[in-house]
C-alpha cells in the first residue's frame, strides 16, 4: 500500500527538483528520502524519477503518478482544513522496543520520525516481543535478530560486540583489551536485563574470577550512570557508550548481538517495511550514542 508519506516525499522531489532540497523542505534526511522514493517505485513497479547532472526529471510513469499524487494531497489538505468535519482518528503504530536498547538510539529515531501515525511503545525481552507480535499486540519490534533464520519479515540494522564498560577516570580506561585477571577485584555492576548475563557469569567463573557486586539493576540507564560515576564496571553492548564511559574489549569474551526490526504480517500489509517510522530507525538508530566508528554497523539495512 502506498502511504501519504511516500507521496509527499515524491511531490517534494518534483517541486524542488533535488533530493537534497526536498529532504530539507520536509525535514528528513536524504537517505530517508531516497529510501522512501525507492520503496514507492517498488510498490508502483516502475521507475518514477531520473537523476541528471542538473535536476531530477520525471519519467513517463512519474508524470502519470504526479496527477494522482497532487489530487490525493489536495484532498488530504482539504480534509484537514475542514474544521467542521469530525476528526479522523489515525490508528497508532504499536512498536516493541527491546529493553536493552540504548535509550539514545530510540530517542534519535523517534525525533527523526515525521509520520502521521502516533507511536505507542512497549518494552520487553526478545521473547516478550516475539510473543506480542504473534498475538497481534504490536505491529513491529526493534529486537534481536537470529542470523541463522532467513526471514522476509525482518530487517537487520547493525551488529555489535559486548564490551567492558568503565568510567573514563578508571585506571584501565584507554586500553583496547582488558583481561579478566586485571579486573578480578573490581566492583561489578550487574545489568539484570542483559541477554548474555549467564554467559558473562560463566566467563568469569571459568577464569576463577568472582568480582564483588556494587550495584544490581534492571534499569540500564541507571546502571550505566553508576558506571560513569565510578561505582563499578560492567559488560554492555558497545552502543551503550556515552560521554564519561570508556569501552574496551574483554579478552576472550566473544559475545555479539544483531539488532533489527521484526514485522508482523499485518504491519507489512498495512504499512510496508518502508514506512517512515522504520526508515527513521534504519537511518538513526545505529548512529545515536553508539560510537559508530568502532561499532560494526552495516552500510545499509538489509532484509533478513
Amino acid at each position: 500500500m502506498i502511504s501519504r508519506t511516500q507521496l509527499r516525499q515524491f511531490l517534494a522531489v518534483v517541486d524542488t527538483g533535488s533530493f537534497t532540497q526536498a529532504a530539507s523542505s520536509i525535514n528528513v534526511t536524504q537517505p530517508t528520502l531516497s529510501a522512501g522514493i525507492a520503496e514507492l517505485e517498488k510498490r508502483v513497479g516502475m521507475k518514477l524519477l531520473e537523476r541528471t547532472n542538473r535536476r531530477v526529471q520525471l519519467t513517463p510513469a512519474g508524470n502519470q503518478l504526479l496527477k494522482h499524487a497532487r489530487r490525493i494531497e489536495r484532498e488530504f489538505r482539504a480534509a484537514e482544513a475542514n474544521g467542521s468535519a469530525r476528526p479522523v482518528l489515525v490508528k497508532p503504530i504499536r512498536l516493541g522496543v527491546l529493553h536493552s536498547m540504548a535509550t539514545a538510539q530510540v530517542e534519535a529515531a523517534l525525533r527523526a520520525y515525521r509520520g502521521a501515525e502516533r507511536v505507542e511503545i512497549m518494552e520487553g525481552s526478545q521473547a516478550d516481543l516475539s510473543s506480542a507480535i504473534a498475538r497481534g499486540k504490536i505491529e513491529a519490534a526493534i529486537t534481536l535478530i537470529d542470523l541463522d533464520e532467513s526471514r522476509s519479515d525482518q530487517s537487520i540494522l547493525y551488529h555489535e560486540p559486548y564490551c567492558l564498560a568503565m568510567s573514563v577516570s578508571h585506571d584501565l580506561a584507554g586500553r583496547d583489551v582488558v583481561t579478566a585477571a586485571e579486573i578480578a577485584n573490581e566492583p561489578m555492576i550487574v545489568r539484570r536485563s542483559c541477554e548474555v548475563l549467564m554467559q558473562t557469569s560463566r566467563y568469569f567463573t571459568e577464569r576463577g574470577v568472582r568480582p564483588p557486586f556494587s550495584f544490581k539493576s534492571t534499569n540500564d540507564d541507571r546502571a550505566m550512570a553508576m558506571v560513569g560515576a565510578g561505582l563499578g564496571i560492567t559488560v554492555a553492548p558497545k552502543s551503550y557508550r556515552r560521554p564519561g564511559i570508556a569501552m574496551a574489549k574483554l579478552d576472550g569474551f566473544t559475545a555479539t548481538r544483531t539488532v533489527g526490526i521484526r514485522y508482523s504480517q499485518q504491519c507489512i500489509e498495512r504499512y510496508g517495511q518502508g514506512h517512515g517510522l522504520f526508515q527513521a530507525f534504519e537511518s538513526r538508530v545505529s548512529a545515536a550514542g553508539s560510537g559508530s566508528q568502532e561499532q560494526d554497523v552495516l552500510g545499509s539495512p538489509r532484509r533478513g
